[in-house]
């Protein structure tokens, strides 16, 4: 069989299995996936779906997201919004709602450094399109002769 391209997704779970000294059998028996399937996993012949990545993850003690990461499910920034929501939520420290409003902030803040990030990059391109076309017209114009003061 030919390897997927799942982002080394096997090789991590390999290191992360044997960091946490569990024979392919254990970790197969903990996840409730068969052992000759897990070990496609590691070798790349198989692309596991999130819920067996959801199960690995938990039998390993590890964030699924950054399983989701690695088999190209999930992308980093997404990975990264879930893992603070993730540690807000989990927080002992602070109440419900305190956890609410905390998560209302954080997302006003990324949906403003959105906004600021979309008006800058429709700035920069009417800048280079403004650019562009004096350029095309420097171009076309005839050349003229400075007139004499």
């Amino acid at each position: 069989m030919a390897s997927l391209n799942v982002g080394n997704l096997g090789e991590y779970l390999r290191e992360q299995r044997r960091t946490a000294q569990l024979s392919l059998r254990q970790l197969a028996e903990a996840a409730g996936v068969s052992n000759p399937y897990l070990s496609q996993i590691e070798r790349g012949l198989r692309k596991p779906s999130a819920e067996v990545l959801q199960q690995v993850a938990k039998a390993l003690r590890i964030s699924a997201e950054t399983l989701y990461v690695r088999a190209g499910i999930l992308d980093e920034k997404e990975r990264e919004e879930l893992e603070t929501r993730a540690v807000i939520l989990a927080d002992p420290s602070i109440n419900e709602r305190q956890k609410q409003v905390l998560l209302q902030i954080y997302d006003s803040f990324r949906k403003e450094n959105a906004a600021e990030a979309a008006a800058a990059a429709a700035a920069e391109k009417a800048a280079a399109e403004k650019a562009e076309k004096a350029a095309a017209s420097a171009a076309a114009a005839p050349d003229a002769e400075p007139t004499p003061s």
